[in-house]
Parts: structure tokens; C-alpha cells; sequence
């Protein structure tokens, strides 16, 4: 029986995925990891080849050079960024300070209507309802920070010794096991080979962005354009949410560059970036590069995002195709009828 399990490919691989589609819900809670390691490791090993090919610089000195540059990139990023969001922050301070002593400010009517709302509402449960909120808030993104920095991490390590993993990993193609660790990499070989287009497309879709969002702040009169861009661009490769994430410091610095008006500018240039990029940009993008029809496409990132969150509009389209794959769909670009 177990020999006809083994020489039966068909049955065999449905075991096979249904065995890792349980490790992998088991394992959910280290998803956020495995997929931003993914993405690291993919992209440096497209831009290390380009590296390779054109600058002929060896594979250990290009994969060093690019994660110092990324580095470099992040700690910019941060560093300015975060001491103009504080002084952006500093001056919206003092703007609503100098308005409140305004002489035409009604400072008693207003005192008046906040100790009426404090006596008639149970305040004290709400701000500690509110700081709970806040507190888990934090907790996420100093969870999100880790995340970043251990797959930041493995995936150098991943980059640094790449010839020396290949050659242990083949030792499992030829274990008395074979058959199990063939299948892994057969699935393995389609889901990376799809996720690729797909990390390739979003890329694109940031730079899209990037360019838009930028050009449109410097109309506005935005100062420190390169060090928002940067921010903008990596925001920008969380698809769709990114474009929102990024409203909440624009705002902060339009409020201080010319107060309301301007920050009722920024509000219309984020809605029209995010309506280019999920109504345009991605589901025309993904379409041509997975030759998929753009009602599919949108249908699975509409689904996607309401079943897995943020994650569905990166891993939605690679799930899909990768079981169009399985059970051998071909999808094929068709002429189009005259």
C-alpha cells in the first residue's frame, strides 16, 4: 500500500499540500516572518543578479553592498523623517496653543461645554478604554518592528551563504523520503515563481506611486522631498493600505505648512493616488502579468483583503494562481476578437 501511495503522483501530492496547508496554519503565528523574509530574499537575489550581470561584482561583495545600502536607506528614512514629523508635530502644538489664547477665542464657553460633557459621560472609562487601545496599538507595531528585523536578518544570512543552503537542501531530494521533500519543492517552485510576479508588479505600482504622491507635495509646497519619497516608497509596497498609512504624517506637516487648506489638498491627492492604485495600477498590472481577467483579479483582491487582512492583497493572487497551477488550468493569453 505504501508503494502505490508513493508511485500515485496525484494522491500523493494532495497529501502532500494538505500536509502544508496545515503546518502552515498551525505555524500562522510566524507567517508575518516567512513572507517578509520571502520578499527580502526575493528581491535581493533579482537585484544581486543585476548586480552580478552588469557591474560584474561577485556574489558575496554585491549582497553586502546592497543590504549596507538598505541599511543606510532605513536609517535616513528614520532619522530625518522622524525630526521632521517631531518639529511638524511641535508647530501644530503651538498653533492650536496660539489659537486657544486668542482674544476672539471663547475660552469660558468652551470650558463650560467641557465640564458639562465630563459630568454627563463616564470619561474615566473611555480614557482607559482609549489607552488600552493606544497600548495595543504600540504592541503591534513593536511587533511589526521585529518582524521586520529578524526577516531583515534571515534573509541576509539566506543571501550571504545561498550556494552553501542549495547544496544542503538537495541532500533532502535523495533521503529515503524522497518523494515528500520532491513534492515540497515542486509546490515551493510555483509559489515562488508566482509570488515573484506579483512582488514584481507591486514594485512597480510603488515607484507609480511614489512619483505621483511626490510630484503632487511638491505642488503643494512640501519641503524635504527625498527623505518623504522614501517613506512614501516603502509604504507604498503594502498594497492599497499604504497609501492610507501615509495620510496620517502628511497631514501633520500640510496642517503646519499652511494649516487647513493645505491639509484638505493632501486629503485629495491620497485619494486620488489610492484610486489609481487599486481601481487602475493593480488590477490592470496583475491582469497582464498573470494573464489573468481584471474581474478575477479584483474579485480575489476584494476577497483576499476581507479573509487574511493586508497580507490577502500581497498573497491572495500567488494563492490563486498557485492552484490554477496545481490542477493544471492553463491559462493562455488569448487574441482579441476583431
Amino acid at each position: 500500500m505504501y508503494q502505490k501511495f508513493v508511485e500515485n503522483i496525484r494522491l500523493r501530492r494532495f497529501v502532500v499540500l494538505a500536509v502544508l496547508i496545515l503546518v502552515i496554519y498551525l505555524s500562522r503565528s510566524f507567517i508575518s516572518i516567512a513572507l517578509l523574509t520571502f520578499i527580502f530574499t526575493y528581491l535581493s537575489s533579482k537585484i544581486v543578479k543585476l548586480l552580478n550581470r552588469y557591474l560584474k561584482l561577485p556574489h558575496m561583495a554585491a549582497t553586502i553592498g546592497l543590504y549596507l545600502v538598505a541599511v543606510f536607506l532605513l536609517y535616513l528614512l528614520f532619522s530625518r523623517y522622524a525630526t521632521i514629523l517631531a518639529q511638524q508635530a511641535i508647530q501644530t502644538y503651538n498653533s492650536l496653543l496660539q489659537f486657544y489664547r486668542h482674544a476672539e477665542f471663547d475660552s469660558s464657553g468652551v470650558t463650560d461645554y467641557l465640564s458639562t460633557y465630563f459630568e454627563t459621560h463616564n470619561w474615566q472609562d473611555k480614557l482607559e478604554s482609549g489607552a488600552g487601545i493606544l497600548f495595543q496599538q504600540l504592541q503591534n507595531v513593536g511587533r511589526i518592528a521585529v518582524s521586520f528585523f529578524m526577516s531583515f536578518l534571515l534573509s541576509f544570512f539566506f543571501m550571504i551563504e545561498k550556494e552553501q543552503t542549495f547544496r544542503f537542501s538537495r541532500h533532502f531530494l535523495s533521503s529515503d523520503y524522497a518523494w515528500f521533500f520532491q513534492d515540497v519543492y515542486y509546490f515551493a517552485k510555483i509559489f515562488t515563481e508566482t509570488f515573484g510576479v506579483v512582488l514584481e508588479v507591486q514594485l512597480l505600482i510603488a515607484l507609480a506611486n511614489t512619483a505621483i504622491t511626490t510630484a503632487g507635495l511638491a505642488l503643494i509646497g512640501f519641503n524635504q522631498l527625498p527623505s518623504l519619497a522614501i517613506m512614501i516608497f516603502f509604504l507604498s509596497l503594502i498594497p492599497v493600505a499604504g497609501v492610507i498609512i501615509s495620510f496620517v504624517p502628511l497631514t501633520l506637516i500640510a496642517y503646519s505648512i499652511n494649516g487647513l487648506q493645505t491639509v484638505i489638498y493632501v486629503l485629495l491627492l491620497i485619494m486620488v493616488v489610492h484610486v489609481i492604485e487599486s481601481y487602475i495600477l493593480n488590477p490592470k498590472l496583475m491582469s497582464s502579468r498573470t494573464k489573468l481577467p481584471i474581474f478575477y483579479t479584483f474579485v480575489i483582491l476584494l476577497l483576499s483583503e476581507h479573509f487574511l487582512g493586508v497580507w490577502g492583497l500581497i498573497v491572495g493572487i500567488p494563492i490563486f494562481t498557485f492552484f490554477l497551477e496545481v490542477i493544471h488550468v492553463q491559462v493562455k493569453q488569448e487574441p482579441k476578437e476583431s
